[in-house]
């Protein structure tokens, strides 16, 4: 520290980390708008972890809310847990992450909804001309029957 002059100046107050703040897993659920079970979920699947008070209660890090509003934008955007926890799996497991972290998952799952918007554009596009031809034919509509002539046993569609 120094004083106005620019000499250096010993300060008395002591240097101590912040305290770590940790929030019970009701108080998670109010603050994140997810249920308690829905939590407990997560922290099965490995997406979130606490730690157990002498009572066993659970006990979560202040920064479990990032997490789990993560977890919610993902799946959201349709991104399956499996992948949102191999994507936390290259976080740091305890403390928060930091905005290089954060920017690495962004700029894969970016990559991934790109490729599915493409392939529901598709999909919409496909259904537009199934729907606007009116052929109603499930031999033909190449979408919905392809190469499929509607013969042989068990399940299959049949001819209109």
């Amino acid at each position: 520290m120094q004083s106005r002059k620019g000499c250096a100046v010993e300060s008395n107050i002591p240097k101590t980390a912040p305290a770590r703040v940790e929030l019970s897993v009701g108080q998670v659920a109010e603050r994140s708008g997810v249920s308690v079970s829905a939590l407990h979920f997560y922290e099965r699947q490995g997406l979130l972890s606490s730690r157990r008070t002498q009572g066993n209660q659970r006990r979560y890090d202040r920064s479990v809310l990032r997490r789990v509003a993560v977890i919610r934008a993902a799946q959201q955007a349709g991104i399956p847990l499996a992948v949102i926890n191999r994507a936390f799996a290259e976080l740091p497991p305890d403390g928060v992450p930091d905005q290089a972290d954060w920017q690495r998952l962004s700029a894969a799952w970016q990559q991934e909804l790109n490729t599915r918007i493409r392939h529901l554009q598709a999909l919409r596009d496909r259904l537009d001309g199934c729907i606007g031809c009116g052929c109603l034919s499930l031999a033909q509509c190449r979408f919905v029957n392809p190469g499929d002539s509607g013969t042989g046993t068990g399940a299959r569609a049949f001819d209109l």
